[in-house]
């Protein structure tokens, strides 16, 4: 009983926390001061929620202590901070499914792709070699996980069942052509993990306006620690 409250307190501590912008070092100690990654879970079900960050993560199945999460709340931010300087990027932190941070860059699909298309912008070139270049490379012990999502609009001459469809292979594609151009610009494909469209799922704005639609058009880049990253930390090695 005692380890069920004490993991209540833990997990709504840290949705504080990330409500009143605590750096990721201070969450990342909280969270290795727990039960290691079984809590972890919970917590990254509880803040990943509607992020995608409960799907990403190494999986790692062993504790992780004190020292540790906070060696890696360090490290994510430093990669929190080179992505803010990427320009055309959203940044924010979120928790993977280890219950440890991670950091989610959002790239407007208006940005990267003209409508209906999967074919990079100039513009997104630009944005995505500056990403790859003054973050990836910086920070290679980074696992990456590309995820592609659409708004729910239909498309002419298809029925709803045949445009959800369609959604989700544009979706796909537009991730898959972002993860083709970071392996051109240099990043590994030992360190890009998964590309993966997701449609229409996942709404982050209401697909009623023209404005949410915009939003939901999106293709979202998660940076958190490799399984490496999570050892290094957890024998005080991680710098």
């Amino acid at each position: 009983m005692k380890k069920f409250k004490f993991s209540v307190v833990l997990m709504a501590a840290l949705v504080i926390l990330s409500g009143c912008g605590a750096s990721n070092a201070t969450k990342g100690g909280l969270i290795g001061g727990g039960s290691g990654a079984a809590v972890g879970a919970l917590i990254g079900n509880l803040i990943g929620k509607n992020t995608g960050g409960t799907l990403i993560g190494a999986g790692i199945g062993a504790a992780v202590g004190t020292g540790a999460g906070v060696l890696i709340g360090k490290k994510m931010d430093k990669a929190k901070a080179a992505a803010e300087a990427v320009e055309n990027a959203k940044v924010e932190s979120v928790t993977d499914k280890n219950g440890l941070e991670a950091v989610k860059v959002t790239f407007d699909s208006g940005i990267l792709f003209t409508t209906g298309s999967y074919t990079l912008s100039e513009v997104a070139k630009s944005n995505l070699s500056e990403f790859a270049n003054d973050v990836l490379k910086v920070y290679s012990d980074c696992d990456v996980a590309i995820q592609g999502y659409t708004d729910n609009q239909g498309w002419r001459n298809s029925t709803p069942e045949q445009s959800v469809q369609k959604n989700l292979k544009l979706s796909q594609d537009r991730a898959d052509a972002v993860k083709s151009f970071l392996l051109g610009a240099g990043a590994t494909s030992t360190q890009i993990k998964s590309s993966t469209g997701f449609g229409q799922e996942n709404p982050i704005a209401d697909n009623a306006t023209k404005a949410g639609q915009e939003q939901n058009r999106r293709v979202e880049i998660y940076l958190y620690a490799s399984e490496a990253m999570i050892k290094a930390a957890n024998a005080g090695t991680l710098q």
